[in-house]
């Protein structure tokens, strides 16, 4: 079983289990309030699955695309709950988990995943299915576009308000069952540079 947490939009924590599925999600679309909710979404959905946190196996978390405020809120618990239980961290990109879930509920065809970056932005990736594995092909992005000129194509538009955190568990335990991790890099996934960079200092004359 695994702990899975999204920050890279809403809030969403779920507890999911290869043979079992999603045990339990909580989530939120409030893209504001990532810090003041995390910790009560997790403790809300390990009761919610009847599941003690030395039960897991890891923790799966979205790595982005998404802005850097509420991105690294996730990523900073999903990396400390897993140093308390001595479990790794699974990796995942956001975007692949909102692809996978679109095409298990019965989409078809080419898909276009869309979530909001800030700043009149929009990130955007291109799918073409689940492969043998189960798990999205993902064919571009994830992408920067200004939010009024994503490119329009055949592909179905999907734009997430929240990326479900049972999607990114349980693609991290196909990837597990496949052999195939990791599936992302272990760093946060940020289509723009942080908005505070550090100064390069005043020179001293001697």
């Amino acid at each position: 079983m695994l702990l899975a947490i999204d920050t890279s939009t809403g809030t969403s924590v779920a507890v999911v289990d290869r043979d079992g599925g999603v045990l339990a999600e909580v989530g939120t679309d409030d893209a504001m309030r990532h810090a003041e909710v995390i910790g009560e979404f997790i403790e809300r959905a390990l009761h919610a699955a009847a599941v003690a946190p030395r039960d897991l196996s890891g923790v799966a978390v979205g790595m982005g695309p998404g802005p850097f405020t509420g991105l690294r809120v996730g990523i900073a618990a999903a990396r400390a709950f897993a140093l308390g239980i001595a479990r790794p961290v699974v990796p995942v990109a956001s975007h692949d988990a909102v692809a996978w879930s679109w095409y298990r509920d019965g989409g078809e065809g080419t898909l276009q995943v869309v979530t909001d970056a800030r700043r009149r932005e929009s990130a955007v990736s291109g799918y073409t299915g689940l492969d043998d594995d189960g798990l999205p092909v993902r064919v571009t992005g994830p992408e920067l576009f200004p939010r009024d000129d994503v490119p329009t194509s055949s592909a179905t538009r999907h734009d997430a308000a929240v990326v479900p955190a049972g999607a990114v568990g349980m693609i991290a335990e196909l990837g597990f069952a496949a052999s195939r991790l990791p599936l992302a890099d272990d760093e946060p996934i940020y289509l723009r540079a942080p908005d505070v960079t550090l100064s390069a200092g005043k020179r001293v004359s001697q």
